[in-house]
């Protein structure tokens, strides 16, 4: 049976930890954070996290039904990182984009709970928040509602993605990343035309673009296809 949890107006008359703080949900989500960006995934542990707040591990049951419920707090605090500070503007485009490029950038600032949450569906408030805002953005544009929705779909989908995919990456070793990064000079640049010779010939131009992320050109994209999509609706 899953532990109650305990409402937050009772866990602020708790007392304070060893290191002074009252916990709290923020608290223990930002310290989560830290915990994942130093150390992984694999150092994320009940007791772990319990000793880097300076309390009993059971204490964090008053706040979490389990990991897995701190797992989707801590998505949704990546959620309202990307949220805080946009705001619509009415025109359509430049509106999305603004969003999913801010999505892309506070998954990649934690690429360890990026990867641990990027798949997962909370239903919390600011997940809720930034759903119903893109959603209000397409259908105010003018997109018919099965058009909105599917739109909608490959938005956030390619959002989650690509921060997904991006993160993962920035969360190899230092050395992992830096020979996969090197890969593209020391051998995709030396294939021979004889037998690869579509990538010796775009062999500089793979150089150059395929150590940044793709994320950009395929919202451009994206978007593209949607205003064609917006053109033929209402034209």
């Amino acid at each position: 049976m899953a532990k109650q949890v305990v409402p937050e107006s009772d866990r602020r008359r708790r007392r304070p930890t060893k290191q002074g703080a009252v916990l709290s949900e923020r608290l223990i989500v930002e310290t989560a954070l830290r915990m994942l960006r130093e150390h992984g995934a694999g150092g994320l542990t009940a007791r772990r996290l319990g000793a880097a707040l300076g309390a009993d591990p059971s204490t964090l049951y008053r706040y979490f039904t389990g990991m897995d419920d701190l797992t989707l707090a801590i998505g949704e605090e990546l959620i309202g990182r990307a949220l805080s500070g946009w705001t619509a503007t009415g025109d359509w485009r430049p509106d999305l984009r603004e969003l999913g490029l801010g999505i892309h950038r506070a998954y990649l600032a934690h690429p360890h709970a990026a990867v641990l949450t990027a798949s997962r569906v909370s239903g919390r408030p600011r997940e809720l928040e930034a759903d119903e805002a893109i959603l209000r953005v397409l259908r105010t544009a003018g997109f018919p509602d099965p058009a909105a929705v599917r739109i909608y779909h490959a938005f956030i989908d390619q959002s989650l993605a690509f921060a997904a995919l991006d993160a993962a990456a920035l969360a190899l070793p230092a050395a992992a990343r830096a020979s996969d990064e090197d890969m593209w000079e020391s051998t995709y640049a030396h294939l021979p035309p004889d037998t690869h010779p579509h990538i010796a010939a775009t062999a500089p131009l793979l150089a150059a673009r395929m150590k940044d992320s793709a994320y950009p050109a395929a919202l451009d994209m994206l978007l593209d296809s949607a205003g064609l999509q917006l053109a033929a609706a209402t034209g």
